[in-house]
């Protein structure tokens, strides 16, 4: 059997219309109220953008792939070194509901490759729930979710 690659792919149905969805993964302001703590800009075709998480006190830069208004956003982020691609899909189902899936490429089928599966797989869960929960709700799950990760003493 050949060592196949790993690929992440989770998708959530948002009870909202294709274009508030697509606005609140692509704007800073909005996705600071579900996903990160800040961003330095929104995201657009070609330009490199940094986000910052609440839980950690580092800068991830975004390289933003390709972007179709309301039906599909891609970036590039490094993970240990590699530029894995990221691709959200919208998906609008009537003028009131969206279908939202993350695919993340690619690792792989090796040790490093399944501990990254087992830890982006529940992050991207966590992102759907939280844009959810944001879009519907007007929750900040996210908030405080993590701060045990800051805590050295703490291990989870």
């Amino acid at each position: 059997m050949k060592n196949q690659t790993l690929e992440i792919k989770t998708a959530l149905q948002m009870q909202k219309p294709v274009h508030e969805v697509f606005e609140a993964i692509i704007n800073p302001a909005k996705m600071s109220n579900y996903f990160i703590s800040n961003g330095s800009g929104k995201m657009e075709e070609g330009k490199t953008i940094i986000w910052q998480f609440p839980e950690f006190e580092l800068n991830f830069p975004i390289r933003v792939g390709k972007i179709d208004l309301d039906a599909y956003i891609s970036y590039y982020w490094k993970i240990d070194d590699r530029d894995l691609l990221v691709e959200i899909t919208l998906h609008p189902i009537n003028n009131i509901q969206t279908i939202v899936t993350v695919t993340e490429k690619s690792r792989e089928n090796d040790e490093a490759g399944i501990n990254w599966l087992k830890a982006n797989t529940e992050g991207w869960a966590n992102f759907l729930a939280c844009l959810k929960a944001y879009l519907e709700y007007g929750i900040n799950l996210r908030k405080g979710a993590f701060d045990y990760l800051r805590v050295e003493t703490h291990k989870v």
